[in-house]
C-alpha cells in the first residue's frame, strides 16, 4: 500500500540544478524557518495573503505536525554550499470527501524554473492515490505565476472571482496533459 510519508522523488529545474522532492519530515522545522526568511514579502503575501514571518505555536503545529491522511505535505529540497535546503514546498488539507485545497510556496531564488510545476505534478499524483476528485485554491489576482502552474496542469479547471482572489477548482480526473505535463504527469507516485 503507498505511503505518502516516504513519498521522494528527483526533478531536474529548467536551470539543471537537481531538487528533491520528498514528504516534510519532523526534522524540517529549521529548514522552513529558514526558506520563509529567504522568502520575499511578495512571496509571503502570494502565500499566506499577509506578510508574515513568525506563526505561534498553534501554526507552527498546523503547518509541520502533519499526518499525510488528511494533510499531505511536499517540500522541495537542494543541495546548496553542500547542506541541503528547502526551497520550496506544497500541501493538501482535505476539507472534505473527496476535496482538497492546496497551497504552494517557492523561495524567490528558485522561482521561474519550473519547480512549482513539479510540486503541482507530485501533488497530484499523491491526491489521485489518496481518491480525491477535487483540489481547490484560493489565488491572489496578480499571483500570476501561480496561475499558469494551475492552467498548464492538465487538469480540468474552473475559476471564480472574489475581489483580488481567483477562487479555482480543479478536477483530479485525468485530462488532456498540457505540453509542460505531457510525458511527465504519471497517476501513479513514486513508491520507496
Amino acid at each position: 500500500m503507498f505511503d505518502p510519508r516516504s513519498y521522494h522523488a528527483t526533478e531536474t529545474l529548467n536551470d539543471g540544478r537537481k531538487v528533491e522532492i520528498r514528504a516534510q519530515r519532523p526534522g524540517d522545522r529549521e529548514g522552513l524557518r529558514a526558506a520563509v526568511r529567504r522568502a520575499s514579502t511578495k512571496t509571503l503575501y502570494h502565500r499566506f495573503f499577509t506578510v508574515k514571518r513568525k506563526f505561534s505555536e498553534q501554526k507552527a503545529h498546523f503547518f509541520l505536525d502533519v499526518d499525510f491522511v488528511r494533510h499531505v505535505v511536499l517540500v522541495a529540497v537542494t543541495n546548496e554550499d553542500d547542506q541541503p535546503a528547502i526551497i520550496g514546498g506544497c500541501r493538501y488539507v482535505v476539507i472534505e470527501p473527496g476535496r482538497a485545497e492546496v497551497a504552494f510556496s517557492v523561495i524567490d531564488d528558485y522561482q521561474g524554473k519550473g519547480l512549482g510545476t513539479a510540486l503541482m505534478r507530485h501533488l497530484v499524483a499523491i491526491a489521485r492515490e489518496a481518491g480525491l476528485s477535487e483540489l481547490v485554491a484560493d489565488v491572489l489576482a496578480d499571483n500570476t505565476p501561480m496561475l499558469k502552474v494551475f492552467k498548464r496542469s492538465g487538469l480540468a479547471m474552473t475559476e471564480s472571482f472574489h475581489g483580488s482572489v481567483i477562487h479555482l477548482v480543479l478536477s483530479c480526473a485525468p485530462a488532456v496533459a498540457t505540453r509542460e505535463f505531457a510525458g511527465k504527469l504519471d497517476p501513479r507516485p513514486a513508491r520507496c
